[in-house]
């Protein structure tokens, strides 16, 4: 097994790989930012109803995840294990996230609320899995360099971020343009598919795999993992499953803090279009960010900046929570957590990647789907809780949709949901960072197993 540095095309070909995340960030977002307060202001269902189907459907999502990391694990075609179903399902993504937001305004309750069930589950369970997991393996397919990983990473969530900004900044503008009812949401996201589409085309065609396993180079041909023990192989690997609770943790937290950037922003701050403004300073500042931080990553390793970005974002919530509705001090807070999210942007799946190396050289295996599939395992229970969380938060506040002022109560709700959650997350994380030894060991264990696939 060779460290494969990527060809001379190396913008060309990260630019490639980050424009997957921009187009699963599309729907991603604006399931986190806009499919609750979309559902309460605009299909006019009960926030805590849709939390709990957003809850119950991320176990039939986590289920399929491992599905689809077998699946993956599996494939044989000519263009690799994991560019093959970007390309295939790059147009399904985008029809799904119309149904998505294309609520009929004529049902009544429990017929809405079964079109909820059905579309959310066919986006998220069935569509997006098929989509995500085989884009989250291509990293460690494309390069086992760690640096170039961490670059990868980068672009990755440059053009993530890119997608994050652009969702959170045209979305309500789009409604607007389009007539600000329910038919304009079904009108946005028609637009936004087609974008979605447009960016999987360039990461299927600008990428390339290279990467196989010790038992594939040695046996020249492809090597499938059984199931159960891929499973086993998993549970042997302790930092996979250090990095799978990071990620359930931090999705939790997207999904609460995202979703309740709208509620903040119109109830707290008195206008809903500085959603725009907040999300749009934080999303800069990263973007500007990640261009330094792979000089962090060279100097100081993964574990460290990430570490580093979690006292940021902790710096910057606290900051906002005390700012008092102080506009100064809202950008200030943004700056400081868009610089933390571009340190956490710029390693996280970098170091998910070096599991996939550190678990072959563990257990013998190499499966880079089920790794990468049992994580979004993770973060999607994750995404599914905070969901449900956040709904059930609001719902105990007592927020109400139609409602002209918030209660005393709701408003603290909101607080919870977009300041406190946040907090107690990044302390976590920073716990979780004291067990994460890999950096150190990470060239040791490239050299033994470029040694073993040398042994015939």
């Amino acid at each position: 097994m060779e460290t494969n540095r990527l060809t001379w095309r190396k913008i060309t070909e990260r630019f490639s790989y980050g424009c997957g995340d921009f187009g699963c960030n599309i729907i991603y977002t604006a399931m986190s930012a806009f499919l609750l307060y979309y559902y309460t202001d605009y299909a006019k269902v009960s926030a805590f109803a849709v939390g709990v189907i957003m809850m119950v459907s991320r176990v039939f999502d986590g289920v399929s995840d491992i599905i689809m990391g077998v699946v993956v694990d599996r494939t044989k075609s000519k263009y690799g294990k994991a560019r093959s179903w970007i390309l295939r399902m790059c147009i399904p993504f985008a029809l799904s996230g119309v149904l998505l937001f294309s609520v009929p305004s004529s049902f009544g309750q429990t017929a809405k609320l079964v079109y909820i069930f059905i579309t959310y589950n066919l986006t998220s369970t069935v569509v997006y899995t098929a989509i995500n997991v085989p884009y989250s393996a291509l990293n460690a397919l494309m390069t086992q360099d760690p640096y170039e990983r961490s670059v990868l990473s980068i672009f990755r969530n440059l053009l993530a971020t890119a997608g994050t900004l652009i969702i959170n900044t045209v979305t309500l503008p789009l409604v607007e343009y389009f007539g600000d009812n329910t038919i304009a949401w079904t009108k946005t996201f028609c637009v936004l598919g087609l974008l979605a589409v447009i960016a999987f085309l360039f990461t299927f065609f600008g990428t390339k795999e290279r990467v196989v396993s010790v038992a594939q180079k040695q046996s020249n041909e492809k090597v499938d993992v059984p199931f159960a023990e891929g499973i086993k192989a998993l549970f042997k690997n302790k930092y996979w499953i250090l990095m799978t609770i990071m990620l359930a943790l931090f999705f939790l937290m997207y999904s609460v803090n995202g979703g309740s950037t709208v509620y903040y922003a119109k109830d707290i701050l008195g206008d809903k279009s500085l959603v725009g403004t907040i999300n749009g300073i934080f999303n800069v500042v990263q973007i500007v960010g990640m261009f330094f931080i792979a000089m962090l990553v060279k100097k100081f390793g993964k574990r460290n900046v990430f570490a580093l970005g979690l006292i940021l974002d902790i710096i910057g919530m606290l900051l906002l929570n005390f700012s008092n509705g102080a506009m100064n001090l809202i950008i200030v807070s943004s700056v400081i957590r868009g610089i933390g999210n571009a340190c956490g942007g710029a390693t996280m799946w970098a170091m998910v990647s070096d599991t996939i190396d550190y678990g072959e050289w563990k257990t013998g295996y190499r499966t880079e789907g089920l790794v990468n599939s049992a994580c979004s395992f993770g973060y999607k229970i994750g995404n599914g809780i905070g969901s449900a969380l956040l709904g059930l938060i609001l719902e105990i506040g007592g927020y109400v949709g139609e409602a002209a002022v918030q209660s005393a109560s709701a408003l603290l709700s909101i607080k919870i949901c977009f300041v406190w959650i946040p907090v107690g997350v990044y302390v976590c994380g920073l716990i979780i960072m004291k067990f994460w030894k890999l950096d150190k060991e990470f060239d040791g264990i490239i050299t033994d197993l470029k040694k073993r696939a040398q042994e015939v």
